[in-house]
């Protein structure tokens, strides 16, 4: 059986993730989930970068515009969080092109709005080689 791509570091990020919906439950506003989320990342020292502007290419050249994403983890993890009470598959469309656009290998969709649970989705875009780095200002390493 194969071995799924950034396991352990997916691991990290969920887990860090239920421990905000544990503790803040549904119902705040997705910044509050954004915060409460560094937070528990930096204390679990998980390397990670908190709204990363992604650079975007279109035929051999870079596009002014950029997505932003909630979270890189361990540099190779895009994490995009939301607080609504259930995902919907614009929301998965939205991950998809984010790692479509930037190349990163993975990502997690994170939903604390649903009442009855952390809700989240693994996505794989496979890459081009190239690799995403965290601007000092937004980077977090313990």
């Amino acid at each position: 059986m194969a071995e799924l791509l950034y396991k352990d570091e997916v691991y990290a990020a969920i887990g860090a993730a239920m421990d905000v919906c544990n503790h803040l439950g549904p119902g705040f506003l997705e910044s509050v989930y954004q915060e409460a989320l560094e937070i528990e990342l930096y204390d679990r020292a998980v390397p990670f970068c908190s709204q990363v502007e992604l650079p975007i290419s279109y035929e051999g050249r870079w596009l002014k515009r950029y997505f932003i994403a909630d979270f890189v983890v361990f540099e190779k993890v895009g994490v995009e969080i939301k607080a609504l009470s259930c995902l919907t598959s614009e929301h998965e469309a939205q991950l998809f092109n984010q790692l479509k656009a930037t190349d990163l290998p993975v990502g997690l969709l994170i939903n604390f709005g649903n009442p009855n649970r952390l809700e989240w989705k693994r996505m794989i875009y496979t890459p081009k080689n190239r690799q995403t780095k965290c601007s000092d200002k937004n980077s977090h390493h313990s």
